[in-house]
């Protein structure tokens, strides 16, 4: 796997848990609003981190740490986590990816295997919208089977929505909301302008708390 950074510890990237957030490098979106640019365009450029490292790091951090949160970059595109995750969870540490849900063979495979404790999928943009949105080619019947699969299944999940000005709207909102219909858990999240792969995106004002909240009143109906 391309390991390109570790962060020892985190409370809030799992929920109820203390992990350290493994970061993989590569990704088939182009979101313009991506906080991780360097590991969709530059990953190649950047250091690897090796898997005996990380086990290391776990092991050595067995009594304060739950488990670890995997995120990139895209997880599902490298064809040796479930691996990886084998020997994560041979250690006894709970596993979580984070996942745009183009792979749903992947998210099945590691699902029927138990490597996976906790899923959150990114839903980026109604159905229709997502070439748009993530501005790469995408197999919607992909996205749908993914989100028919972590729906229908055993292991705890959420999904994710970054409410982006000039990108998403209340209507959007809504599409979305009537296509989860029924899922346990679906979050919707604030535009942070810190970095992006769109330069222009720095400079965009997040919708205000009173938008935000009228997104939240749509999401609830």
């Amino acid at each position: 796997m391309l390991i390109k950074g570790l962060q020892k510890t985190s409370l809030i990237d799992y929920p109820g848990k203390i992990v350290s957030i493994l970061f993989l490098g590569g990704c088939n979106f182009r979101c313009p609003y991506c906080y991780n640019p360097q590991l969709v365009l530059h990953y190649q450029q950047m250091p690897d981190i090796t898997e005996e490292e990380v086990l290391e790091h776990l092991h050595s951090r067995k009594r304060f740490l739950d488990g670890i949160s995997v995120t990139g970059g895209e997880p599902t595109l490298h064809s040796d986590l479930p691996l990886f995750l084998e020997k994560v969870k041979k250690e006894g540490f709970l596993v979580k990816i984070d996942t745009n849900g183009t792979h749903p063979e992947m998210l099945r495979k590691l699902c029927q295997k138990g490597l996976l404790d906790y899923l959150a999928m990114d839903v980026k943009a109604p159905l229709e919208r997502y070439k748009e949105v993530v501005r790469a080619t995408v197999d919607r019947g992909k996205i749908q089977e993914s989100v028919r699969l972590i729906k229908g299944g055993q292991v705890e999940y959420e999904f994710r929505t970054t409410i982006v000005p000039g990108l998403l709207d209340e209507e959007d909102i809504e599409k979305i909301g009537r296509w989860l219909e029924g899922a346990k858990h679906w979050v919707l999240q604030q535009f942070e302008p810190l970095r992006s792969i769109d330069p222009t995106y720095c400079d965009k004002k997040p919708y205000s708390a009173e938008q935000m909240n009228e997104f939240l009143r749509l999401a609830e109906k």
